[in-house]
């Protein structure tokens, strides 16, 4: 059997520290929010696989769909030897890359969740014969060391996630992915791509509540880590298109007027009828904005394909020769 090794970057207690900070900053601010990444424990994930089957839930499909039409393309651009996955959960889409990065050795996934990164590796170290698979317990927003593999490699970041981070936190990041990366490296970027308003809005209020329920899994979330009194009920799912900032905004909406307790962080937090709480922005994209946003963190924009109906892009950019 091929190689599996598991290291952790990301301190044993790092979640739970996060989680505390995040909700107390979050709470506490005007207006109040909570990082997206908190909807994903079990339930949460579980939710999202059913997301991604629904009609209105489209970016899951295209980008499949673009993988399976143009991985050989990808594979031939880059030569890769190894393939990081960053944000790799289930590893589910990557095996068409795998299968057509024919040069690959080494697969680095990159993940939060140890079981998930466990499941995942252990599957395709016994699947393909002589690829090594080194996984990285890690929080790749909060700054990555690779382990030395063979290059050239390339960093893939599926899913549209990038969406979720604010403008100067997808700077940071770019920023951040860039230095990982030498010359002859690239970066696989997946975009969701602007389009008309009704299409976007029902992809995140579908008409069988799953995103509803999803939404509001995160208050379960804090209830159960942090020993709150959080309503789920008392709370409206909401989806809007901001269309000034060009992004999805997910949000809770209070029923009535109410106090929640949250025992954990010795805090009382108000809210007032109707005022929301942000739980997610999804940024959605133009090919001329992606290329001066990887521009600006040292990256050329070389290839851009999309899925038939233009929604989702996969866009591969490479290291800027000095």
């Amino acid at each position: 059997m091929s190689p599996f090794h598991l290291t952790r970057t990301l301190p044993e207690d790092a979640t739970d520290a996060a989680l505390r900070a995040d909700v107390l900053a979050g709470l506490t601010g005007m207006p109040k929010t909570l990082p997206p990444k908190w909807f994903y424990d079990a339930r949460g994930s579980e939710l999202f696989e059913r997301i991604t089957d629904l009609d209105e839930y489209y970016p899951t499909r295209a980008e499949r769909e673009i993988l399976v039409g143009r991985a050989g393309e990808i594979a031939a651009a880059t030569g890769a030897r190894t393939l990081v996955e960053l944000g790799s959960g289930s590893s589910e889409k990557t095996r068409y890359l795998l299968d057509a990065l024919t040069e690959l050795r080494c697969y680095v996934p990159v993940d939060v969740s140890e079981s998930a990164l466990t499941q995942a590796g252990r599957a395709l170290v016994a699947q393909r014969p002589g690829l090594d698979v080194h996984a990285l317990i890690a929080d790749f927003t909060e700054g990555l060391t690779l382990p030395r593999t063979a290059g050239p490699r390339l960093v893939a970041f599926l899913g549209g996630t990038v969406g979720n981070l604010l403008p100067a936190e997808r700077a940071a990041f770019l920023s951040s992915v860039r230095e990982l990366l030498s010359p002859g490296d690239a970066l696989l970027l997946g975009t969701d791509l602007v389009k008309d308003e009704r299409v976007l809005v029902r992809a995140y209020d579908d008409a069988a509540g799953v995103t509803a329920a999803f939404n509001k899994n995160v208050l379960s979330v804090i209830n159960r880590e942090l020993d709150a009194d959080f309503d789920p009920a008392a709370f409206d799912h909401v989806a809007l298109w901001n269309a000034e900032r060009e992004w999805i905004e997910m949000r809770l909406r209070a029923r009535a007027a109410q106090t929640v307790k949250v025992q954990g962080l010795d805090l009382a937090v108000d809210f007032a009828a109707g005022e929301e709480l942000r739980t997610e922005v999804s940024a959605k994209f133009r090919k001329d904005g992606v290329r001066a946003e990887l521009s600006a963190a040292g990256l050329d924009l070389t290839h851009w394909w999309t899925d038939g109906e233009g929604r989702f892009a996969l866009s591969l950019s490479m290291v800027r020769r000095a």
